[in-house]
Protein backbone atom coordinates (compact mmCIF):
# COMPACT_ATOMS: atom_id res chain seq x y z
CA UNK A 1 0.00 0.00 0.00
CA UNK A 2 1.69 3.26 -1.13
CA UNK A 3 -0.13 5.32 1.53
CA UNK A 4 1.32 3.05 4.20
CA UNK A 5 4.83 3.60 2.91
CA UNK A 6 4.30 7.34 2.92
CA UNK A 7 2.91 7.23 6.47
CA UNK A 8 5.87 5.13 7.66
CA UNK A 9 8.27 7.66 6.09
CA UNK A 10 6.42 10.52 7.81
CA UNK A 11 6.65 8.66 11.13
CA UNK A 12 10.38 8.12 10.55
CA UNK A 13 10.86 11.85 9.92
CA UNK A 14 8.96 12.62 13.12
CA UNK A 15 11.13 10.19 15.11
CA UNK A 16 14.29 11.79 13.66
CA UNK A 17 12.96 15.17 14.83
CA UNK A 18 12.36 13.70 18.31
CA UNK A 19 15.87 12.18 18.33
CA UNK A 20 17.58 15.51 17.57
CA UNK A 21 15.50 17.29 20.20
CA UNK A 22 13.35 19.37 17.86
CA UNK A 23 11.08 21.41 20.07
CA UNK A 24 7.50 20.19 20.04
CA UNK A 25 8.13 17.02 17.99
CA UNK A 26 7.41 14.59 20.82
CA UNK A 27 4.48 16.72 21.99
CA UNK A 28 2.97 16.43 18.48
CA UNK A 29 3.48 12.68 18.58
CA UNK A 30 1.80 12.43 22.00
CA UNK A 31 -1.12 14.59 20.87
CA UNK A 32 -1.63 12.35 17.83
CA UNK A 33 -1.26 8.97 19.53
CA UNK A 34 -2.11 9.22 23.25
CA UNK A 35 -5.92 9.66 23.10
CA UNK A 36 -6.66 6.54 21.02
CA UNK A 37 -3.96 4.56 22.83
CA UNK A 38 -5.51 5.50 26.19
CA UNK A 39 -8.98 4.40 24.98
CA UNK A 40 -7.49 1.10 23.82
CA UNK A 41 -5.71 0.34 27.09
CA UNK A 42 -8.62 1.55 29.24
CA UNK A 43 -10.91 -0.89 27.43
CA UNK A 44 -8.53 -3.74 28.26
CA UNK A 45 -7.91 -2.77 31.88
CA UNK A 46 -11.28 -1.11 32.68
CA UNK A 47 -9.33 1.50 34.63
CA UNK A 48 -8.56 4.92 33.15
CA UNK A 49 -5.82 5.94 35.59
CA UNK A 50 -4.02 2.62 35.15
CA UNK A 51 -4.43 2.98 31.37
CA UNK A 52 -2.81 6.42 31.52
CA UNK A 53 0.17 4.91 33.39
CA UNK A 54 0.52 2.22 30.71
CA UNK A 55 0.37 4.82 27.93
CA UNK A 56 3.06 6.90 29.67
CA UNK A 57 5.26 3.82 29.94
CA UNK A 58 4.74 2.97 26.25
CA UNK A 59 5.53 6.56 25.22
CA UNK A 60 8.64 6.55 27.39
CA UNK A 61 9.85 3.35 25.70
CA UNK A 62 9.29 4.99 22.31
CA UNK A 63 11.14 8.14 23.35
CA UNK A 64 14.12 6.05 24.49
CA UNK A 65 14.22 4.43 21.04
CA UNK A 66 14.05 7.69 19.07
CA UNK A 67 17.71 7.69 18.04
CA UNK A 68 17.66 4.08 16.85
CA UNK A 69 14.13 4.09 15.38
CA UNK A 70 13.84 1.89 12.30
CA UNK A 71 10.61 2.40 10.35
CA UNK A 72 9.34 -1.18 10.13
CA UNK A 73 5.81 -0.19 11.15
CA UNK A 74 3.78 2.86 12.05
CA UNK A 75 4.49 4.58 15.36
CA UNK A 76 0.88 3.91 16.36
CA UNK A 77 1.30 0.18 15.69
CA UNK A 78 4.46 0.07 17.79
CA UNK A 79 2.77 1.94 20.65
CA UNK A 80 -0.28 -0.34 20.52
CA UNK A 81 1.98 -3.43 20.63
CA UNK A 82 3.95 -2.15 23.62
CA UNK A 83 0.86 -0.92 25.48
CA UNK A 84 -0.95 -4.21 24.78
CA UNK A 85 1.91 -6.25 26.28
CA UNK A 86 2.14 -3.98 29.34
CA UNK A 87 -1.65 -4.10 29.85
CA UNK A 88 -1.77 -7.89 29.56
CA UNK A 89 1.07 -8.17 32.08
CA UNK A 90 -0.89 -5.97 34.48
CA UNK A 91 -4.05 -8.03 33.96
CA UNK A 92 -2.19 -11.23 34.71
CA UNK A 93 -0.73 -9.75 37.90
CA UNK A 94 -4.12 -8.66 39.19
CA UNK A 95 -5.91 -11.99 38.64
CA UNK A 96 -8.11 -13.48 39.91
CA UNK A 97 -10.34 -10.43 39.56
CA UNK A 98 -13.26 -10.49 37.19
CA UNK A 99 -16.31 -8.69 38.51
CA UNK A 100 -19.20 -10.22 36.58
CA UNK A 101 -21.80 -10.31 39.37
CA UNK A 102 -23.81 -7.39 37.98
CA UNK A 103 -23.91 -8.73 34.44
CA UNK A 104 -26.36 -11.57 35.14
CA UNK A 105 -28.77 -9.20 36.89
CA UNK A 106 -28.72 -6.82 33.93
CA UNK A 107 -29.11 -9.48 31.26
CA UNK A 108 -31.39 -12.06 32.89
CA UNK A 109 -34.60 -10.03 32.50
CA UNK A 110 -34.39 -9.81 28.71
CA UNK A 111 -37.81 -8.61 27.59
CA UNK A 112 -39.44 -9.87 24.43
CA UNK A 113 -39.76 -6.46 22.77
CA UNK A 114 -37.22 -5.28 20.19
CA UNK A 115 -37.22 -1.84 21.83
CA UNK A 116 -36.02 -3.29 25.12
CA UNK A 117 -33.39 -5.35 23.32
CA UNK A 118 -32.05 -2.28 21.47
CA UNK A 119 -32.10 -0.16 24.62
CA UNK A 120 -29.95 -2.74 26.39
CA UNK A 121 -27.50 -2.91 23.49
CA UNK A 122 -27.16 0.87 23.55
CA UNK A 123 -26.47 0.91 27.27
CA UNK A 124 -22.74 1.48 27.60
CA UNK A 125 -22.61 -0.16 31.01
CA UNK A 126 -24.10 -3.37 29.65
CA UNK A 127 -21.67 -3.41 26.75
CA UNK A 128 -18.70 -2.73 29.04
CA UNK A 129 -19.86 -5.45 31.43
CA UNK A 130 -20.09 -7.88 28.52
CA UNK A 131 -16.65 -6.82 27.25
CA UNK A 132 -15.24 -7.35 30.74
CA UNK A 133 -16.56 -10.91 30.71
CA UNK A 134 -14.66 -11.75 27.51
CA UNK A 135 -11.18 -13.22 27.75
CA UNK A 136 -8.42 -10.63 27.46
CA UNK A 137 -7.66 -11.71 23.86
CA UNK A 138 -11.32 -11.55 22.81
CA UNK A 139 -11.78 -8.15 24.45
CA UNK A 140 -8.63 -6.85 22.75
CA UNK A 141 -9.64 -8.07 19.29
CA UNK A 142 -13.10 -6.44 19.64
CA UNK A 143 -11.57 -3.14 20.73
CA UNK A 144 -8.99 -3.17 17.92
CA UNK A 145 -11.60 -4.01 15.28
CA UNK A 146 -14.40 -1.71 16.39
CA UNK A 147 -12.97 1.12 18.46
CA UNK A 148 -9.39 1.74 17.33
CA UNK A 149 -10.05 2.17 13.59
CA UNK A 150 -7.14 -0.10 12.71
CA UNK A 151 -6.90 -2.34 9.69
CA UNK A 152 -6.88 -6.10 10.08
CA UNK A 153 -3.17 -6.52 9.27
CA UNK A 154 -2.16 -3.83 11.75
CA UNK A 155 -4.44 -5.20 14.49
CA UNK A 156 -3.11 -8.74 13.96
CA UNK A 157 0.42 -7.35 14.15
CA UNK A 158 -0.36 -5.60 17.46
CA UNK A 159 -1.57 -8.88 18.94
CA UNK A 160 1.38 -10.79 17.50
CA UNK A 161 -0.76 -13.24 15.53
CA UNK A 162 -1.38 -13.95 11.85
CA UNK A 163 -4.29 -12.41 9.98
CA UNK A 164 -6.12 -15.75 9.70
CA UNK A 165 -5.85 -16.30 13.47
CA UNK A 166 -7.00 -12.71 14.02
CA UNK A 167 -10.09 -13.26 11.79
CA UNK A 168 -10.95 -16.44 13.65
CA UNK A 169 -10.49 -14.83 17.07
CA UNK A 170 -12.58 -11.83 16.00
CA UNK A 171 -15.40 -14.09 14.79
CA UNK A 172 -15.43 -16.03 18.09
CA UNK A 173 -15.27 -12.80 20.11
CA UNK A 174 -18.19 -11.27 18.19
CA UNK A 175 -20.29 -14.41 18.70
CA UNK A 176 -19.50 -14.47 22.41
CA UNK A 177 -20.22 -10.74 22.84
CA UNK A 178 -23.52 -11.12 20.98
CA UNK A 179 -24.42 -14.08 23.22
CA UNK A 180 -23.54 -12.10 26.35
CA UNK A 181 -25.61 -9.13 25.22
CA UNK A 182 -28.64 -11.30 24.50
CA UNK A 183 -28.27 -13.43 27.63
CA UNK A 184 -27.54 -16.60 25.67
CA UNK A 185 -23.88 -17.26 26.50
CA UNK A 186 -23.93 -20.96 25.62
CA UNK A 187 -20.73 -20.67 23.59
CA UNK A 188 -18.85 -19.16 26.51
CA UNK A 189 -19.79 -22.16 28.62
CA UNK A 190 -18.54 -24.48 25.84
CA UNK A 191 -15.33 -22.58 25.09
CA UNK A 192 -14.43 -21.85 28.69
CA UNK A 193 -11.16 -19.94 28.77
CA UNK A 194 -9.75 -21.54 25.61
CA UNK A 195 -9.35 -18.23 23.77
Amino acid sequence: DPDDGEAIRADHALMRAVAVGEEGAFARLIAAEAPKLTRFVASILSDLSEAEEVVQEALLRLWKQAESWEPQARIGTFLHQVAYRIAIDRLRRRRPHVDIDGLDDVLEDEGPTPERHLAQKDDGRVVQAALDKLSERQRTVIVLAHFQELGQAEAADIMGIGEHAYESLLARARRRLRALLTGRDVEGQREGRRT
